[in-house]
């Protein structure tokens, strides 16, 4: 009975053991369930609060989505308002620009009368007083004309209807007839204008160079109240350099940056008695930059100013140009026109009387006409007057133009006949006419010993 008793006890044992260990797999199986229950729950509170991230940020995307659209579509609206200014600006520039070429002719008209009428009065034994006065007048018609050339250029420039047209252009030809111009108004002040001679060659736009170098140094003059003005050129690699040189102030170092700029015109200006809007700069650069020529600027106060303007290098000439006095000499000999026959060809009759007292004065026997209709007239009426020189005007009424009248004349005398045309019309397209029908061009309003030296180099 007690070994029957022992064994049970063991089997219990055993039991109870397997129990235990049962309990403790369920227990851990239990352990491991609650965690995965809970990490469940975990994720779905997090999903849950991830949906409810998800929903507020929607909302907050929509609101957003919608101010983004409000603001694109302000932005489109300012866009078009933009487009519709710049369009009217446009048009505006178009217009002015067309306005300023259209009556450019009418504004220079009156103004080369004028200057052609008092040229012809300051030659008449006029008193002191009255050749004071006539000064006066010259200088104020002077004054007028610089500044509407420049307002006419500054209109072109600002909507790039001013094209380069690239040649070859001899510095030393360009340097002479310069100083020929500008050497009286240097003489009136006691200056000494000269030049150093060249034979170098630069790729430019003839006229466009000339107006920058005489803008230059008539800035120089007018700013130099003792000692000289020099005009040069050196080569430099690729480029040429050409330099106008003044005994001026000099500019400080403050107001360099800015005298490029439209309407400032420096301490200098301000003690000179010269006048001015201060934008002759402002043009020289933008013609600049339109030729791709750089402008350099050198200066030191109470001591002088070097301007240069560099061009591309296009060789040298075989030969010097002949001595600037040998021009003045010619411009000087001009009067020696008695007995030279000339027909003026004009549809101004203001243009007409002052070129009649102009001839006059010269000596010269004039013929005048309005239209190609009076030529053909002149030439029934006195077949045997036979013009040396023809100055003609480009634009005459009806569509006509002093070239056909050029044409005509030369036709009728199986002759090249000289031929000047004389216009206030600044385009391109014109001067390439002029210069294909074999004439010389001179811009209104002309200077009477401009136009009396050119009279006399064509008859030489």
């Amino acid at each position: 009975m007690k070994l029957e008793n022992g064994k049970g006890m063991g089997r219990s044992t055993d039991v109870l053991d397997d129990l235990k260990r049962r309990n403790e797999k369920l227990a851990k199986i239990n352990s491991v369930l609650m965690q995965r229950v809970e990490r469940s729950m975990d994720y779905q509170a997090n999903a849950y609060s991830l949906f409810q991230t998800a929903i507020g940020l929607e909302g907050q995307v929509k609101v957003r989505t919608e101010e983004l659209k409000t603001a694109l579509n302000r932005l489109e609206r300012a866009n078009d308002e933009l487009v519709q200014a710049r369009d009217t600006a446009e048009r505006a520039n178009r217009f002015k620009t067309r306005f300023f070429t259209a009556v450019g002719h009418d504004l220079l008209q009156p103004l080369h009368a004028a200057r052609l009428s008092i040229s012809a009065m300051a030659g008449g034994g006029n008193s002191g007083q009255h050749a004071r006065l006539i000064g006066q007048v010259d200088h104020a018609l002077s004054t007028i004309e610089e500044l509407l050339g420049t307002i006419l250029d500054l209109s072109k420039l600002e909507v790039g209807t001013i094209k380069p047209l690239l040649h070859t252009v001899a510095l030393g030809d360009l340097f002479h007839s310069l100083v020929v111009d500008l050497g009286p108004i240097a003489r009136n002040k006691a200056l000494m204008l000269t030049l150093r001679e060249t034979n170098a060659l630069a790729t430019s736009d003839p006229l466009m160079l000339r107006r920058i170098l005489q803008n230059l140094l008539a800035n120089a003059v007018q700013y130099t109240e003792r000692g000289r003005i020099l005009l040069a050129a050196r080569r430099r690699g690729d480029l040429v350099r050409i330099d106008v040189w003044d005994t001026g102030p000099g500019i400080p170092e403050s107001e360099r940056a800015k005298i490029f700029e439209e309407f400032q015109r420096g301490s200098a200006a301000e003690r000179s008695r010269g006048g001015g809007f201060g934008i002759g700069l402002s043009i020289i650069g933008r013609m600049a930059d339109a030729l791709g020529h750089k402008v350099e600027l050198c200066s030191r106060p109470g001591k002088g100013t070097r301007f240069s303007v560099y061009a591309p290098y296009a060789g040298r000439t075989t030969q010097l140009s002949p001595r600037s006095d040998t021009t003045a000499a010619a411009a000087r000999q001009a009067y020696g026109l008695a007995a030279t026959r000339a027909l003026v060809i004009d549809n101004d009759g203001a243009v007409l009387e002052a070129m009649r007292l102009l001839l006059d004065r010269w000596g010269c026997e004039g013929r005048f006409a309005v239209s190609l209709s009076g030529v053909e007239a002149l030439l029934d009426r006195e077949p045997e007057f036979r013009p040396d020189v023809i100055l003609a005007d480009y634009h005459l009424d009806f569509g006509e133009t002093g070239l056909r009248a050029v044409a005509r004349l030369r036709d009728a005398w199986k002759s090249s006949i000289p031929a000047i045309v004389i216009t206030a019309d600044q385009a391109s397209s014109v001067a390439d006419k002029v210069q294909a029908a074999g004439c010389e061009i001179l811009l209104k309003p002309a200077k009477p010993a401009e136009l009396r030296a050119l009279i006399v180099n064509l008859l030489s």
